[in-house]
């Protein structure tokens, strides 16, 4: 076995985890799970059958990873932050069958308690605030925050917040990597 499991965590048989991925305690990783390399999970993590999880992915502690949600490498995903799989649940309905598909893309950061309403797609390397609720799409490099989130700015791969507007045709450069940051419209790239 070329990954850490505590002894106190459950790994189903047929769960695939990928080599120096650390299992710490009273996770449950299902048999359906895919995780891959260089991975943390944290204390009482759950991770669905139908999950993907990329490369260096750092859960905290306290999260459910459920079914439909999918995460890329290098995403950060703070404490007790929660992801949702039914978008309308009750109790007495079975709705097994509406599972929406999330997407966490690259080097996301979500923030700790923040909720992931599914059936949304999170951009490459934005970062949703503690305690935000997203409910939509999140643009790349976008900072989030608020319940419901909106868009308060940009970040950049280092984590920081850049000075650009929101909208409009600016370009900025990152002085801790020299990446250079081009915004058109409202989308933002990097050059």
């Amino acid at each position: 076995m070329d990954y850490h499991v505590h002894e106190s965590a459950i790994v189903d048989d047929g769960a695939k985890i990928g080599i120096n991925t650390r299992v710490w305690h009273f996770v449950h990783v299902c048999s359906g799970a895919k995780i891959g390399d260089g991975c943390s999970l944290g204390q009482n993590v759950f991770i669905g059958n139908k999950v993907t999880i990329g490369h260096n992915v750092k859960i905290q502690n306290n999260v459910s990873v459920y079914d439909n949600v999918h995460i890329e490498d290098d995403v950060f995903c703070g404490p007790s932050m929660v992801f949702t799989n039914v978008y309308n649940p009750r109790s007495f309905i079975e709705r097994k069958t509406e599972y929406r598909d999330t997407l966490v893309k690259k080097g996301a950061t979500l923030g700790a308690n923040c909720t992931i309403v599914c059936g949304v797609t999170i951009g490459e390397y934005c970062l949703v605030g503690a305690g935000a609720v997203i409910n939509k799409n999140v643009p790349a490099f976008a900072l989030m925050v608020g319940v419901p989130a909106k868009q308060i700015g940009w970040i950049s791969k280092y984590g920081e917040q850049l000075d650009l507007p929101l909208t409009g045709n600016a370009r900025t450069t990152c002085e801790h990597t020299g990446e250079e940051y081009l915004l058109e419209g409202d989308v933002l790239s990097v050059k």
